[in-house]
């Protein structure tokens, strides 16, 4: 199972390598990392993406508590969440298939950010679902290079779970 990650911490030279060491000190793989300024200054959150079981993520835990300049680390992956990525994708277009593509841009609530002669450049914003999806619609066009931020996310102070709804909503149509 994949976990998410958010980790507080000082925002200081080398706790980036610190934490990576960590992981690969233990053999664990980190799949997605973003890293940017909290809501209060001098303070960094780190959102990561995690492969384990919970006894494997509990322990990862008591290891970052360890050390010196990680402040909080919450397992967010059962709590309700909004989560988002940015992908960036170049794709091979012509000028008979352009709009073809523009409307699965329009379809996706991406948009185009970039047009050259035989291709054209998207900005996706979503959850990662999204990404697979729209990644899957656009390769039989030739996908010439993405470009993922990996997933940020926070926890809803409303406590609704989305995916959870999703999940019912589903149910509820078959």
């Amino acid at each position: 199972m994949k976990h998410t990650l958010s980790v507080l911490v000082e925002d200081e030279a080398g706790v980036l390598t610190r934490i990576a060491g960590l992981f690969a000190r233990r053999g664990f793989n980190i799949e997605s990392l973003a890293v940017g300024p909290a809501e209060q200054t001098g303070i960094s959150r780190i959102t990561m993406v995690v492969p384990g079981d919970n006894g494997i993520i509990e322990q990862l835990t008591k290891q970052l508590y360890k050390l010196v300049n990680v402040l909080k680390v919450q397992d967010i992956t059962a709590i309700p969440c909004v989560e988002r990525e940015l992908m960036l994708i170049k794709i091979n277009t012509t000028t008979t298939m352009r709009s073809e593509v523009i409307e699965i841009v329009n379809i996706f609530r991406a948009r185009v950010v970039d047009l050259g002669e035989d291709s054209l450049t998207i900005e996706v914003v979503g959850d990662p679902g999204k990404m697979v999806a729209i990644v899957q619609m656009l390769s039989k066009y030739g996908i010439r290079e993405i470009a993922r931020t990996g997933k940020i996310a926070l926890t809803r102070e409303s406590g609704v779970n989305t995916e959870f709804l999703k999940l019912q909503t589903l149910e509820a149509k078959v």
